[in-house]
């Protein structure tokens, strides 16, 4: 499963980064292990806004698509 597939209000935890997810993605805390909740799509779900240790990004929805996450359960 991948970020840009999550639903509003679900959460699931970062497997890994890609090689190329922008630095300012890691510097806001989007790293593996990490907890991510979709808490905001705009129209035609494009960008996302999530939050991950309490802070809110924005990112588009083909960004999203390339980072692969799991369940918080299983994680």
């Amino acid at each position: 499963m991948f970020l840009s597939e999550l639903a509003i209000g679900q959460k699931a935890i970062v497997l890994q980064a890609p090689d190329g997810l922008p630095v300012k993605l890691f510097e806001m805390g989007c790293m593996p292990g990490e907890e991510i909740e979709l808490v905001f799509a705009a129209p035609f779900a494009d960008p996302m806004c999530f939050r991950v240790q309490g802070t809110l990004i924005s990112m588009r929805r083909a960004l999203a698509a390339l980072i692969p996450i799991t369940a918080p359960d299983v994680g």
